[in-house]
């Protein structure tokens, strides 16, 4: 029996079919609600990974003694992996779908999860973050697509802004859990594994939800997505076939564009995306993913006299995300985009250049930022991250003392008091500081935090839905979004190296400067869209 009969019997009671319509609206937001929970949990995981890097960072440079060069390989392979999906991502999402491209993510992040837990050596935790990358990259991509296409039109902006308020969520969790053991024996472990509980919770939820329509649809299933729309909308008819039109609509407009016409003259397409890339350039430019991704070093090197204290610190950073985003989110259409972009971009310069001048009064070197401040580590001897470093002065092969790295920092700290070994490292100051240009360093920091938070972070995506045409929009998203991996990836392979050569001091100011390079761009290139709807913004940046 369908909903058509059934409908048709209950007519002489409309109290009876008041209610059972009740029933199934109730029944298809609760679906629609789970499923977007589910796809959103991807934003939790990519967060997360953006989150604990800094503290891991920390743990595992003093434990392998890793140079500037190979801190520079751990994190940005982790990027790596996200560019190589970014370039390959748009054919897997349409031909095997959205659901199953979020499954596939799901297990990549689980087994790469798997052996950067089990890693014996930095090859290991390199091929590890590479293949985790290529989940979250792939996941995001596929969550934000599977909510847009599942959610109805009228809580379809709020759902798709869940992904972005849990990947800042995920941001602050994984500051907060890389504090958490930061002082552990095999810490990093345990932060590295924590990302496969969201894992393995969204594949026990997705496989149970249905397709996205869309994709069915695109895959000529038609009678298929009528089923699942009808699911998602409460078996609501007229609903469902109007929908059901507006996505075949939509194909077909899409079909009617190749890839190459995103870079044609054609509606001022090649200009359009130009302005999408600047300004998914600058927003790697003006430092973002050097400052999360190196914030536990850089706040040691300013007077945070121990890992955990550098770490908890920075936690701050992941609180600050989340508060940040709110008001960007309930602000966005009121005071619309570019001006939380001209507003950021000016926070940003001034917080940047008082943290350079605040470094260059504390004399931050490379030196304390890029090598460990725990004392002497003894790992240029035969490692084994799962066992003891061969070769100990204390006891030799076996020994039963832990290695230096592995003793608690309290214990190095009190030991080391006498000989005043951690005063200072290779001229660096460490701890020496006073208390209130550490203060006023943090402070800084958040500032810079929050003012990228309420601008830059969520304000360029909303510019970059808004200025394609929809035909082409995803492919034009997808060159924009490798743009920015790209960037992503060679400013945090560089950040060391940069370092060494200019001075901390010297690259806040280079960041401060390319945030007033980006309000000079967002002043006369970005359009004002407050107020106005997808088709006047596109047919008056054709007309440009």
């Amino acid at each position: 029996m369908d909903a058509n009969s059934e409908t048709t019997k209950l007519s002489s009671d409309p109290s009876e079919a008041q209610s059972l319509e009740h029933q199934r609206g109730t029944g298809s937001i609760r679906l629609v609600l789970v499923a977007a929970g589910a796809a959103s949990l991807s934003g939790l995981m990519l967060g997360y990974e953006i989150g604990i890097t800094s503290g891991v960072l920390l743990q595992l440079r003093g434990l392998l003694s890793l140079s500037c060069r190979e801190q520079e390989l751990l994190v940005s392979s982790y990027l790596l992996g996200a560019l190589l999906v970014c370039l390959a991502g748009g054919h897997i999402l349409d031909r095997y779908g959205r659901r199953c491209s979020l499954l596939l993510s799901a297990a990549l992040v689980i087994g790469g999860s798997v052996l950067l837990v089990a890693a014996t050596s930095l090859i290991a935790l390199t091929l590890g973050r590479v293949i985790v990358g290529m989940g979250t990259s792939l996941s995001g991509t596929g969550a934000c697509l599977y909510i847009a296409e599942i959610s109805p039109t009228e809580r379809r902006g709020l759902l798709v802004t869940l992904y972005e308020f849990m990947l800042v969520v995920g941001v602050m969790l994984g500051f907060g859990c890389s504090y958490a053991f930061a002082t552990l024996p095999h810490g990093w472990t345990y932060t590295f594994g924590l990302v496969i509980v969201p894992a393995l919770l969204q594949i026990s939820v997705l496989v149970f939800l249905p397709p996205s329509p869309r994709f069915l649809v695109s895959r000529g299933k038609v009678e298929q997505a009528r089923m699942v729309l009808a699911r998602l909308r409460g078996g609501v008819q007229e609903h469902v076939e109007k929908e059901l039109t507006d996505i075949s609509t939509g194909l077909k407009e899409e079909s009617e564009h190749s890839f190459l016409e995103v870079f044609s003259t054609k509606a001022n397409l090649r200009s359009r995306l130009l302005t999408g890339v600047t300004l998914v350039f600058l927003q790697q430019a003006t430092g973002q993913p050097n400052i999360l991704s190196y914030a536990s070093p850089l706040l040691r090197s300013v007077g945070f006299d121990s890992d955990a204290a550098a770490t908890l610190a920075s936690t701050g950073f992941g609180v600050v995300k989340v508060v940040g985003t709110i008001p960007a989110v309930l602000l966005v259409d009121s005071v619309g985009p570019k001006s939380f972009l001209c507003g950021g971009a000016v926070a940003m310069g001034v917080s940047l250049a008082a943290l350079g001048a605040l470094t260059l009064q504390s004399h931050t070197n490379l030196t304390s930022l890029c090598k460990s401040h725990t004392g002497l580590n003894h790992t240029h001897a035969p490692w084994d991250l799962n066992g003891t470093a061969v070769g100990l002065e204390r006891g030799g092969v076996y020994s039963t003392e832990l290695p230096y790295q592995w003793v608690g920092e309290e214990s190095r700290r009190t030991a080391g008091d006498d000989e005043g070994a951690l005063e200072s490292i290779g001229g660096g100051t460490y701890g020496g500081g006073s208390a209130l240009l550490k203060w006023a360093s943090l402070i800084s920091l958040l500032l810079y935090v929050a003012a990228f938070s309420v601008s830059l972070g969520p304000m360029v995506y909303v510019v970059l839905s808004e200025i394609f045409p929809m035909g082409i929009r995803g492919r034009a998203v997808s060159v924009v979004s490798a743009v920015n991996w790209a960037t992503n990836l060679v400013i945090s392979m560089t950040f060391l190296t940069l370092t060494e050569k200019i001075g901390v001091a010297n690259m806040m100011f280079l960041y401060a400067a390319m945030s007033f390079v980006l309000l000079a761009f967002v002043i006369f290139c970005v359009p004002e869209n407050k107020g106005r709807t997808l088709e006047e913004i596109s047919k008056e940046l054709a007309k440009k």
